[in-house]
């Protein structure tokens, strides 16, 4: 008999998980009765489509700022730690909107500067909480993991966007504002209880500006991981119009209140459980690329009928479909990335990946809200659709690969070198050089394999690699790489990972000699005054 597949709902078995799941829906409910309570504030304080449009872009331009740091930090500190930080930090800057606005002293720019603080704590905390999905689950249930992180968060969106439009119509923004710092509180009173297990280093503690480097070095050199940016990219630029124009489009062109917003983002929420939920079905079935591209074509379709549907109820029904557009597409593009890297860097290509779609979305937002204000709300929508469809083009160029079947754990197979004496971590540029012995009828062959394992040498840490023939041995060949210090290379020797094995034996394979490759490890001299005298005390 083959066996069942796990049911969407598995991964909630394990406490641990289930206890952040519950927070986090609890959270994510504040946070939309928190984005509508503001969004709505700033349609009646400044009811202009530019200064609207600008809350999305002070709601999503920290994290184009401060991604990277926040995925570094991810990597290299608890992040536990870090997310009781960021929680805390989201806790206090929505408790100081909730007394303004309650006492009537916040301003459009007011307005603006919390939603920005706000955002810088939700940009630090976002990588963290991804990267830490993979230490609850096990790596099988990994995708179902991540679909239901997005039923978590579109739950909140279903329900959130309603019950704040309610409040606000009954009590007013403050209201959700306070209720939005009180949420905060139960995501950090289980992440205070969560004992988390120390991991420990096998490598040299990286710093955050050199973290950073590894982080961006490793994303150039990954296309698996260049393919899922730029989709990313692409569709959220295009589909960063519905979100921005949807309440301008509720109070001017439907007539309606913060409630009526409210439901409308509830559609879209509610539509993103149900593609949440038959999602690991289709993903079976149905390669990520298609997903992705129909997931295209439908949110498309829903932003062109935002532009022309008046009707209330038909709105409401496009905003269900797009919902499920939504979810798949984005949810592919979560899955891909979480699947294709390994542990070491998994925080800081997460905020890549964030960047790059809040940098996608702010910008975006801001480009239609003019595009609206001087051609009208309509023309931009339609305007956005067509994008998505063009977009579209981009799978040619950048097809999708999940990476569930990968083996991304250490390897652990380098060996570290003999030296006579200790050598300074900080100490660099280091040379490595191995030379190999081939066939001279299968240079080509092997010429082929090396392309491949120097991606992998340099997305893990070469800053320059080179292959050298000698002509007077023909088959003699000189691989270099060079690596910016010592402890960068002991770095690199615990990322490499059972994928970058198999394709390491695979250049060895063609190697002749009775004896491995010989490797040689050469580290820069300084030669400055300063490097002679501390060579000679």
């Amino acid at each position: 008999m083959s066996k069942q597949p796990p049911s969407p709902w598995s991964p909630l078995r394990l406490s641990l998980f289930r206890a952040l799941w519950v927070a986090a829906v609890a959270s994510n409910v504040g946070t939309w009765m928190h984005n509508v309570g503001a969004e709505w504030l700033m349609t009646t304080l400044a009811p202009t489509p530019i200064m609207v449009a600008l809350m999305q872009t002070a709601e999503n331009s920290p994290t184009f700022l401060l991604a990277l740091p926040g995925g570094a930090l991810a990597d290299i500190v608890d992040r536990r730690r870090l997310l009781l930080f960021t929680q805390t930090w989201m806790l206090v800057a929505a408790v100081a909107l909730g007394v303004l606005t309650l006492t009537g002293l916040t301003t459009p720019w007011v307005l603006l500067t919390l939603t920005f603080m706000l955002g810088l704590g939700a940009a630090l905390n976002a990588p963290a909480w991804q990267a830490i999905v993979p230490e609850l689950v096990p790596r099988t249930e990994l995708p179902l993991a991540v679909s239901l992180n997005s039923v978590a968060f579109n739950i909140a969106r279903a329900v959130g966007p309603a019950l704040g439009g309610l409040l606000v119509a009954a009590i007013g923004s403050w209201a959700v504002f306070f209720l939005n710092s009180l949420s905060f509180v139960g995501v950090i009173y289980v992440l205070y209880r969560w004992r988390r297990e120390p991991v420990e280093s096998i490598s040299p503690t990286e710093r955050v500006a050199g973290a950073m480097r590894a982080g961006v070095r490793y994303t150039r050199h990954a296309p698996e991981l260049r393919a899922v940016l730029a989709r990313t990219i692409v569709f959220v630029s295009c589909a960063s119009a519905l979100w921005a124009m949807l309440p301008l489009v509720a109070r001017q062109e439907l007539g309606m209140g913060a409630l009526g917003y409210g439901v409308l983002l509830g559609g879209l929420g509610a539509g993103a459980i149900v593609g949440a939920l038959v999602l690991p079905k289709a993903r079976r079935t149905i390669s990520t690329n298609v997903l992705v591209g129909c997931g295209t074509l439908l949110f498309a379709a829903a932003t062109a009928a935002v532009a022309y549907v008046h009707a209330f109820a038909l709105l409401c029904v496009a905003m269900l479909f797009g919902g499920v557009a939504w979810m798949t597409t984005m949810s592919c593009f979560n899955i891909v990335v979480q699947t294709v890297v390994p542990e070491w860097v998994r925080a800081r290509t997460l905020a890549i990946y964030l960047l790059s779609f809040f940098g996608a979305m702010a910008v975006g937002s801001a480009v239609w809200g003019l595009v609206a204000e001087r051609a009208g709300i309509p023309l931009a929508l339609v305007g956005a659709s067509a994008g998505l469809v063009v977009g579209l083009a981009a799978a040619l160029l950048f097809p999708l690969r999940a990476g569930e079947e990968l083996d991304l754990d250490p390897s652990l197979h380098w060996s570290e070198p003999n030296f006579m004496s200790e050598v300074e971590p900080e100490r660099g540029p280091v040379l490595v050089t191995v030379e190999y012995l081939i066939d001279p009828a299968r240079a080509g062959e092997f010429a082929e394999a090396m392309r491949e394992f120097e991606r992998i040498l340099r997305r893990d840490g070469a800053t320059r690699w080179g292959l050298f023939a000698d002509p007077a041995r023909p088959g003699h060949y000189l691989e270099t790489f060079l690596v910016e210090s010592w402890a960068e290379h002991l770095r690199q020797h615990a990322r490499v990972t059972n994928e970058d094995r198999a394709a390491q034996e695979r250049v060895r394979s063609f190697h002749l000699g009775d004896s491995p490759p010989v490797v040689t490890h050469l580290i820069a001299e300084d030669t400055s005054r300063r490097g002679r005298r501390r060579a000679r005390t």
